[in-house]
């Protein structure tokens, strides 16, 4: 069912291109079925459905909300921004939504501390490495920086870290990451470090002697792009919710992922907007 896979990745890499903004394909889809009903021609109907179908199978199930008292945790996962002017601001923000977890990436020296007292009432937890952190009601132990550097970048970069979290429910390994930006230029999509990193992390989340994992982090990419299957072929990733993340100012797409593994993802949605380029997004996990 996934047709969009038949358009190939090795020119240009105009297959990630494409899955970037898959969802919104389904507004062709509207249109032509409206076409096709105007002109009440049964042979373009039965045309029609075919692409229908496809995108209900893949979107359909996004729809609902999938609200309940089901979840074991809330987490939010937010690029803040490294030129993000209301750091205090953002963080009550995240904290106004109750989750048990907060990860944050692009964080900044001159920020940090306004980000460590703001949150430290309700998160008495939280560690950083690098531009990453993650931010915890519950203790964190065997904290480490996760090397997820693609190897053409020389300077100092931190992007990745690893906490064990002591939920009531037993530990979780939480995996918090930054994968590297992806552009559009004349020659295509340019999304080579994105995916070295991505098959990095993936390898990372792999050796995880932890059963439950969790991943928060903006991957610069959608679930549906094929550069992120060394994770999305790992994990789950949310069963309801678009919650397009980015650009802030007018979203049109997630990039910015919560997936687990022996976990699942349930409802996920942005909050309100910060000072940050990005929309955080909420999630409701069920362990086990």
């Amino acid at each position: 069912m996934a047709l969009h896979r038949a358009v190939p990745n090795r020119v240009g890499r105009l297959g990630s291109l494409l899955e970037a903004f898959l969802p919104w394909l389904g507004l062709v889809v509207v249109v032509l079925l409206v076409v096709a009903l105007l002109r009440r021609s049964a042979a373009a109907l039965v045309v029609v459905l075919l692409p229908v179908a496809v995108w209900t199978h893949q979107f359909g199930g996004l729809l609902g909300t999938g609200h309940g008292s089901y979840d074991d945790l809330v987490v939010v996962q937010h690029n803040v921004s490294d030129e993000n002017t209301d750091p205090a601001g953002t963080a009550r923000v995240l904290a106004g939504a109750g989750p048990d977890l907060i990860a944050l990436e692009e964080l900044v020296p001159a920020a940090l501390a306004e980000y460590e007292q703001t949150l430290a009432p309700d998160y008495p937890y939280h560690a950083v490495r690098g531009t990453v952190g993650l931010w915890s009601r519950h203790p964190l132990t065997g904290v480490r920086q996760v090397d997820i550097k693609p190897r053409q970048i020389t300077e100092p970069w931190s992007r990745g870290l690893r906490a064990a979290v002591r939920t009531p429910r037993g530990d979780v390994a939480v995996y918090v990451a930054h994968l590297p930006s992806v552009r559009v230029g004349a020659s295509g999509f340019a999304s080579s470090w994105r995916d070295e990193s991505a098959g990095l992390l993936g390898r990372a989340v792999s050796a995880e002697p932890l059963e439950t994992v969790l991943l928060l982090g903006d991957l610069n990419g959608t679930v549906d792009d094929r550069g992120l299957a060394p994770l999305t072929s790992r994990m789950n990733t949310a069963q309801r919710g678009f919650a397009f993340s980015f650009p802030a100012a007018f979203p049109l797409a997630r990039i910015d992922q919560v997936m687990a593994r022996s976990a699942t993802v349930g409802h996920i949605r942005t909050l309100a907007r910060t000072g940050s380029d990005h929309l955080p997004v909420a999630a409701r996990i069920v362990l086990g």
